[in-house]
């Protein structure tokens, strides 16, 4: 057996910094119909090679701004976040990907934020601001990457100082079954991964005296908005959270 990853790895860091691709991307309509193209491809793959299980899509705000906050098991929960929103969406994500080849490209066309993990990313942040000022959806991992373990991880402020700098709604999703050693050796068997995703309810955080207060407590009310929608063997340092509330 396996031994078990350590939670408490420090968070990675991206070793090349380029903040020139740091950007808001630009819903051109050429962006618009490629966007609409990879969504409805990704879609069509999705239902082909998994059993995807979805409930809570009418939670989504219909318009405003909207900071959707995820768990993050495995590379499918990009692909699912974004075949089944049922609004358009900008996605944070790593820069590592940027160089990847066919992926890079193809985040590039569809148009995402790239943010550089492990330091104070200005150009990400206000990218995200910009976006959410313009009402869009945008959709982060307040885990700050792919967890170690398959279980929650402790939260970074990022998510929660956004939300409250912007004022946007905040729209949970979770995802199970998306881990990377459940879903590869499925496809390999030429067999459909089960897969959930479920959409709580959307909330506001609020703002008091303290700023750094608010970020503190606006972190743990997302975390555990997001271990209340999930299975107990999946909400890791959260766990005994949810179970103080019950």
């Amino acid at each position: 057996m396996m031994p078990k990853p350590d939670l408490a790895s420090p968070k990675p860091i991206t070793s090349r910094v380029r903040p020139e691709i740091t950007r808001l991307p630009r819903l051109t309509p050429w962006r618009r119909i490629a966007r609409w193209v990879i969504v409805r491809l990704l879609r069509f793959i999705v239902r082909l090679l998994t059993r995807v299980r979805i409930t809570g899509l009418e939670n989504t705000p219909p318009d405003g701004p909207v900071l959707v906050v995820s768990n993050h098991l495995g590379d499918a929960d990009l692909v699912m976040g974004l075949s089944f929103a049922v609004r358009p969406v900008d996605v944070v994500s790593k820069a590592d990907f940027y160089d990847f080849p066919v992926i890079g490209w193809l985040m590039e066309i569809y148009g995402v934020i790239w943010v550089h993990r492990g330091q104070p990313d200005r150009r990400a942040l206000r990218a995200v601001l910009d976006g959410l000022a313009e009402g869009r959806m945008i959709a982060i991992a307040p885990e700050g990457r792919e967890s170690v373990t398959g279980e929650l991880e402790e939260g970074t402020p990022g998510a929660a100082y956004l939300a409250l700098k912007s004022g946007a709604s905040i729209l949970p999703v979770t995802f199970t079954g998306t881990e990377n050693h459940r879903v590869y050796p499925k496809l390999k068997r030429l067999q459909r991964a089960e897969i959930t995703i479920t959409v709580g309810k959307p909330f506001h955080l609020e703002q008091t005296s303290s700023w750094r207060q608010a970020v503190d407590v606006g972190t743990q009310q997302i975390m555990r908005n997001l271990a209340e929608q999930l299975p107990p063997e999946y909400r890791g340092v959260y766990e005994k959270d949810v179970n103080l509330e019950v």
